[in-house]
């Protein structure tokens, strides 16, 4: 029943996050810096972790084909497919579920526990409107384009580390990778990275905006919103990789 209970006042708290802003001018000047807190902010660390993981699966790839009846291009093509099926868009989805979903949940829930929500709702405004609803939005549009990001910087990780340990050549590289393309698999990841961005927004702030008590209470619903929404994007990852291949 608890679970039920909280279930559904997380639908209508995403409900009240959809809704019609009251001033449109605010909302997107809200919008505009919310772009740059969960997308510009975070391009870094996901040059960082793509760069080095691609690297390393070339090499472990690499390693774990001893057999010389496999052609060394199966190389870049398992590169290739791993970064785009599940690491640039599941694990990277997950690192933010950490990265951001701990920083909107310690926003929030201390303007929750500081009364500044409270003063929100006295003004006539919407506040999870207002809080959540921008995060959302920015979330949305800038995970899609931190997946491919993180795709290419991860093929250009592997080709390093390929040319650099001697593994692969640049051809037999170059070749596994353009080997049995399936562009469906970029659309299945990229549907993937949407919900991914609602979760590991959404989650947090509900827990944020829940908060009750004080600063202790606010670190607890930090890190209770960034266990669920890396389970919830395990569990949806599970079920969306068996509707969509």
């Amino acid at each position: 029943m608890n679970f039920l209970y909280r279930l559904g006042a997380y639908l209508l708290f995403l409900r009240r996050a959809f809704a019609k802003p009251v001033k449109r001018k605010v909302y997107t000047a809200e919008l505009v810096a919310e772009f740059e807190k969960l997308g510009f902010n975070s391009i870094i660390l996901v040059v960082i972790i793509s760069f080095f993981i691609g690297a390393v699966l070339t090499l472990q790839t690499a390693y774990n084909m001893s057999s010389p009846l496999l052609p060394r291009y199966l190389i870049g093509y398992l590169t290739r497919e791993t970064l785009l099926l599940e690491f640039s868009s599941t694990i990277v989805s997950l690192i933010l579920a950490g990265k951001i979903g701990s920083n909107i949940a310690s926003e929030i829930g201390t303007m929750k526990i500081t009364e500044q929500i409270e003063a929100l709702e006295a003004m006539g405004v919407n506040s999870v409107s207002y809080l959540v609803g921008p995060k959302i939005i920015a979330a949305l549009v800038m995970n899609p384009v931190l997946y491919i990001f993180s795709v290419f910087i991860g093929i250009l990780g592997g080709l390093f580390s390929g040319l650099l340990s001697g593994v692969v050549n640049f051809e037999d590289f170059i070749f596994g990778l353009h080997f049995s393309f399936n562009s469906y698999y970029v659309t299945y990841s990229i549907i993937k990275t949407l919900f991914f961005a609602v979760i590991f927004t959404s989650i947090p702030a509900f827990y944020g905006y829940n908060v009750q008590g004080g600063a202790l209470e606010v670190g607890r619903a930090s890190t209770k919103s960034v266990v669920e929404s890396s389970i919830t994007i395990l569990t949806a990852n599970l079920i969306l990789t068996q509707i969509l291949l």
